[in-house]
């Protein structure tokens, strides 16, 4: 018997990318068969680390980006679409505002330099949940507003490891 596997958020987005073009067209510029594209839209197969990439270069979709980093790794922000989101450009920035602030109050409150006692992993659990907010907040800040002023989303992260790597924060 056949296991069927849901949709997973990757090929639900990767379809949506897609839009009016067809699984063919869309299997041509990728390198791929038709059927392959079937199977990354339905879940039956993981879009591989290869065409996730040509994938990102290609349409420079923050969604995309952000839906395959936490899918693939179980981690990072996931693409924020409940009913409460507010993806407008000002929203964006006051939440990130809000989440920034809260972050840091959070982390101001720690005292890392002594030795941690078992009663401060609690605040210590909870300083790293406002700064996991805040990333969340920033990533989808930094989407919406390269998605809105058609600023290249990859090229933003190239020019950001670029200088990392230039400041000696990394080698590659």
């Amino acid at each position: 018997m056949e296991r069927v596997r849901k949709v997973t958020q990757v090929g639900a987005v990767l379809k949506e990318l897609r839009g009016e073009q067809t699984q063919q067209q869309f299997a041509f510029e990728m390198g791929v068969v038709r059927e392959t594209v079937s199977k990354y839209e339905t879940g039956r197969s993981h879009v591989p680390q290869d065409i996730s990439r040509k994938i990102t270069k290609e349409y420079d979709n923050p969604k995309f980006a952000i839906t395959v980093r936490n899918e693939y790794t179980g981690t990072g922000p996931r693409w924020l679409d409940g009913p409460n989101v507010d993806l407008h450009r000002s929203s964006v920035k006051e939440k990130t505002i809000e989440e920034l602030q809260e972050a840091l109050e959070a982390i101001a409150k720690i005292r890392l330099a002594n030795p941690l006692k078992l009663f401060d992993f609690q605040h210590v659990e909870e300083m790293l949940l406002e700064a996991a907010e805040a990333i969340t907040a920033l990533d989808h800040f930094i989407a919406v507003i390269c998605t809105e002023t058609k600023i290249s989303y990859t090229g933003l992260w190239d020019k950001h490891y670029k200088e990392l790597a230039s400041a000696g924060y990394t080698t590659i």
